[in-house]
Formats: structure tokens, C-alpha cells, sequence
């Protein structure tokens, strides 16, 4: 398969994953997650499709469309590792959806990274949450669900918090 179509693939899994998520927390409290700004796509689709939930999106370092930027008091800036656990006060155990968009060019390390940040981002997620990721995430209370069949197999994974 070319890059082009892999990419393609991607996100149409990821469109399809988040669609579904979307319809499951229709009756859950609680705010999006977006770990993962990027160029702000996936952002602007949850924001389209969830106009009246609060988005708060984790980034490093912005470099997204201008008009995909959050506004400052929806941005968290800084590593992951710290950020997450900063947030706990803010938002303990109330996410009714996260989407962890994280993974770069090299898979290794980036699945590394999925490995730290599952706990962290576990306690910032409610009961019933759901939890999108291209990566896997391992969390023991999690609960694998399947993912919609445009999703393609094993391209982006889906969990519900225990």
C-alpha cells in the first residue's frame, strides 16, 4: 500500500472511530480530551460534532491551521508527562472522551509513549468514558471495543473506561 492510501486509511479510521465515540457519550457528563493538537483537524471535527461539550486539547507545541487553535483557557501547553498529572484537580475522573493523537514517524517510540501516558491519562477519565487512539493503550480497566468496519482492522483502537 502506498504512503498515500496508508494515510488515507488512517484517517478514515480515525473519522470513523471518533464518529462512533461521539454517539456513545451522548448521555456521559464530562469534557473531550484532545491529546495531540497537531493540524488541528480532529480538533476542529469534535468541535463540529460536539459544539456544546468543552474541548480541551494537550500540546507540546502549537502548529496547527490558525483557525483550528483552541482558545488559551482550552490549551495546555507542555509535555504530556507533566501536563496530564497537572490536570488531575481540573478535571478528576470527569473526561467522557479522550482522543490520544500522539504517534510520530517513529512507531517505537511512539508506542513507548502510549505506554507512560495510559495511566496518566486513566485517572482523568470518568466511568463509561471512551477513549480513542491510533496506538494501544495498555490500561487493565479499560475495556477493548471493537471498532466501526470502516475503521479498517487495527488501524485505531477503541476503549471504554472501567
Amino acid at each position: 500500500m502506498s504512503r498515500l492510501l496508508s494515510n488515507i486509511a488512517r484517517l478514515e479510521a480515525q473519522r470513523a472511530c471518533l464518529d462512533r465515540a461521539v454517539t456513545m457519550i451522548g448521555d456521559l457528563a464530562g469534557p473531550v480530551l484532545e491529546l495531540g493538537l497537531g493540524n488541528g483537524r480532529t480538533y476542529d471535527h469534535l468541535r463540529v460534532r460536539l459544539p456544546e461539550r468543552d474541548i480541551f486539547v494537550f500540546e507540546r507545541q502549537v502548529a496547527s491551521h490558525p483557525d483550528c487553535v483552541p482558545t488559551p483557557d482550552r490549551l495546555i501547553l507542555g509535555d504530556l508527562r507533566e501536563t496530564l498529572p497537572a490536570a488531575y484537580a481540573r478535571f478528576p475522573q470527569a473526561a467522557a472522551l479522550a482522543h490520544v493523537d500522539i504517534a510520530t514517524h517513529d512507531r517505537a517510540a511512539s508506542e513507548r509513549l502510549a505506554v507512560v501516558l495510559a495511566p496518566l491519562l486513566a485517572a482523568l477519565m470518568r466511568k463509561g468514558a471512551i477513549i480513542v487512539s491510533e496506538l494501544p493503550l495498555p490500561v487493565a480497566h479499560w475495556r477493548a471495543l471493537p471498532a466501526p468496519a470502516e475503521a479498517g482492522g487495527g488501524r485505531y483502537h477503541m476503549y471504554q473506561a472501567g
